[in-house]
């Protein structure tokens, strides 16, 4: 796998540092399917994410996918329900990438904790921007639910989730897959979000494994869960090019 470093400025959050992972063997030319994962880089070194793409790959289980590993930054600041993070993504970040780079479909994006959170954000408030969402151990905090008061970003973070709930209709057609360890505090509100999502018209799974609120444990969620999301975004760019065939 080749990986080339890419820094995007004049950004609503400042300068946002990328590592664009791009299988061996394709070019920039080749139309491929894009794998946006906040926290890029810890989710590489810590959860061998890349590793785990290159084998599935290889036994013809995925096909081919460029992997953007999102490096934090102020992490807090940007992933915590910020809508100038999911701005800074999705109009900054991925026209940069697309320009540099050909994609086939729309992009999937995934993330831990927060960066579960900052996904589901980005594709909340642009619509139509992701194929598939795949949300591990989310940080939904809710007043009542959850006991992080102390935490900076708090008031932001509930008024976001206290939106998403009150939403009475469906906002993306893209599938979204939730895991969650049953041993950790995020539970509750993983299962709530996953209900929420539901009742307003959404594609949505929740899948509960034995597991804590670490690398090890999202680790253990790629196969299946992440590995079928990715199979469901190449059937899901392919009839959407033959549908465009047809009309044409």
């Amino acid at each position: 796998m080749a990986r080339t470093r890419l820094t995007v400025t004049g950004t609503p959050v400042g300068d946002v540092q990328l590592v664009v992972v791009t299988p061996v063997g394709t070019r920039r030319t080749d139309p491929l399917p894009l794998l946006v994962a906040h926290d890029g880089p810890e989710y590489s070194r810590r959860a061998h994410l890349v590793s785990t793409l290159h084998a599935a790959t290889e036994s013809g289980r995925v096909p081919k996918t460029r992997v953007l590993l999102l490096e934090p930054g102020p992490r807090n600041e940007r992933y915590a329900a910020n809508p100038d993070w999911a701005t800074a993504l999705t109009e900054h970040v991925l026209p940069t990438v697309h320009t540099a780079y050909a994609t086939a479909g729309r992009p999937t994006v995934m993330g831990a904790s927060l960066g579960a959170l900052a996904s589901l954000q980005a594709e909340w408030l642009h619509p139509g921007t992701f194929g598939g969402l795949f949300l591990q151990s989310g940080s939904f905090f809710r007043k009542r639910v959850d006991d992080e008061e102390d935490f900076e970003f708090w008031d932001r973070v509930t008024a976001f989730v206290t939106s998403v709930r009150r939403a009475r209709r469906r906002h993306t057609d893209a599938p979204i897959v939730l895991t969650c360890g049953t041993e950790e505090g995020n539970l509750a509100n993983n299962r709530q979000m996953a209900q929420t999502l539901a009742a307003s018209g959404h594609d949505v799974t929740l899948h509960e494994l034995p597991g804590r609120h670490d690398w090890r444990f999202w680790e253990r969620g790629f196969d299946p869960f992440l590995l079928t999301l990715l199979q469901g975004s190449e059937h899901r760019t392919r009839r959407a090019g033959e549908a465009h065939d047809a009309d044409a």
